[in-house]
């Protein structure tokens, strides 16, 4: 059965977006210089009183994450996303018109999550980075004295060494059996690239369906299902023997289908 399959043209390309203020003390810039270069993922939070804001870790299985590029801060693994331009200014992140999603979020802790973390960043913290056995930690500090650390996981352009190239992949509903001299019965995914305009329509032929020897990083397969994933492919500078020499990582997923069987 055919399920309902979604394009989102409007993210095709990056966004593209003015820069923010600097500030012109060269701390603030050497920070503002480390941010776009990890996801900073929540590790600790806690309040004045020392004791633990439960409400920011109501999705222990998935981190709320911070994320910032071209200017503005993205949040992750909320309800609702949640984002807006930033500068920094005399050790201090300014958030300015934060902006929501508009999802319903039927768990109460949900909401309580959205509302913290908005909070949080509407409240011009004061910023630090610190480094602890060479992971680096993003400190937030609330002038009622929370304090939000998040740890730093490099993001593909820091692990890669530069930015990755943007493309789309068509994924088929179900693997098939590709010949590896190391790994006897491997399946593989079956993939062909995809073409699209500005306006996020179909453009040109698809390309000849090819074995994909190797995995996509944040990509699961469901058995059954045809996707169109746009993914970013980075070039591996000194690859293991028998290693691909590139990396692919999924940036979205744009359509999804059941196939019939």
């Amino acid at each position: 059965m055919k399920a309902a399959s979604l394009l989102l043209p409007l993210l095709l390309a990056a966004c593209a977006s003015a820069p923010s203020a600097r500030a012109d003390d060269p701390s603030a810039a050497a920070v503002d210089a480390q941010l776009p270069r990890y996801h900073w993922r929540l590790d600790q939070a806690t309040g004045q009183d020392g004791k633990r804001i439960e409400a920011l870790f109501a999705r222990p299985d998935k981190p709320l994450q911070l994320d910032f590029a071209n200017g503005h801060v993205h949040v992750s693994n909320a309800c609702n996303a949640i984002g807006g331009s930033y500068r920094l200014e005399n050790g201090h992140l300014h958030v300015d018109a934060l902006m929501h999603t508009m999802m319903a979020c039927m768990n109460a802790s949900l909401n309580a999550l959205d509302h913290e973390i908005s909070r949080t960043l509407a409240g011009t913290p004061a910023v630090r980075l610190e480094n602890a056995a060479g992971t680096p930690h993003l400190f937030l500090v609330t002038a009622g004295g929370d304090t939000l650390d998040f740890a730093g996981v490099p993001t593909p352009e820091t692990r890669y060494g530069g930015p990755g190239q943007t493309l789309f992949l068509e994924i088929a509903a179900d693997t098939q059996p590709c010949p590896h001299p190391l790994v006897p019965g491997k399946q593989c995914l079956m993939a062909r690239e995809r073409h699209y305009d500005a306006q996020g329509l179909a453009t040109g032929a698809p390309g000849p369906w090819q074995p994909l020897y190797q995995d996509i990083e944040g990509y699961t397969h469901e058995p059954g299902v045809r996707n169109v994933l746009r993914v970013k492919r980075y070039a591996v500078a000194h690859p293991a023997a028998d290693a691909p020499a590139v990396a692919y990582v999924l940036d979205m997923v744009v359509e999804s289908e059941q196939v019939r069987r």
